[in-house]
């Protein structure tokens, strides 16, 4: 019974595939955890879910070709956080190939170790509780070990472009 749905040869192109995932509106986050050293390690990325609320639960996809793929691998928490509407330079910095993403940049160290980023709208730190790898990326899915947000907008990605949330209007 374990035969395949799809024939490969008539599965959506990459490009049918990332026209899906262009209509997709996200937050940004940038992802961290720091190294043996303890240096700070991150990198941007919108691979990230809630899983559950309770308990709470969430997950982030990293491609294992990110320099901060084995940091996290071998760390035992990350930190989400959800940059502000004002963080685009942030977002920038953290999608870089950069070596010292974190020079010249406000952050602390949390409670659990994970580096926080000054000035985002929201974050998050996870204890990882499973690593799941697939053929390109890892999945990590973290128990919420503490959470803090603020009234300013986050930043928003959509269609390989960065927008302003705090001009949405809602719709009825």
């Amino acid at each position: 019974m374990n035969q395949q749905l799809v024939d490969p040869a008539v599965a959506p192109t990459h490009d049918e595939i990332m026209g899906f995932h262009r209509k997709f509106i996200t937050g940004v986050t940038i992802v961290t955890a720091s190294d043996a050293d303890g240096r700070p390690r991150g990198l941007a990325l919108n691979a990230f879910s809630s899983v559950t609320v309770s308990p709470a639960m969430v997950l982030v996809c990293v491609n294992k070709t990110s320099s901060t793929h084995d940091v996290l691998f071998s760390s035992q928490t990350f930190a989400v956080n959800l940059l502000a509407n004002d963080q685009l330079h942030v977002a920038k910095r953290f999608a870089s190939k950069s070596d010292d993403k974190f020079s010249g940049l406000g952050w602390h160290t949390s409670e659990y170790g994970s580096p926080i980023i000054d000035g985002t709208c929201a974050h998050l730190e996870a204890e990882i509780s499973m690593r799941v790898r697939t053929s390109t990326h890892t999945v990590f899915f973290g128990r919420v070990l503490t959470a803090q947000s603020i009234e300013t907008p986050p930043l928003i990605y959509f269609g390989a472009r960065f927008f302003d949330s705090e001009d949405l209007t809602e719709l009825s």
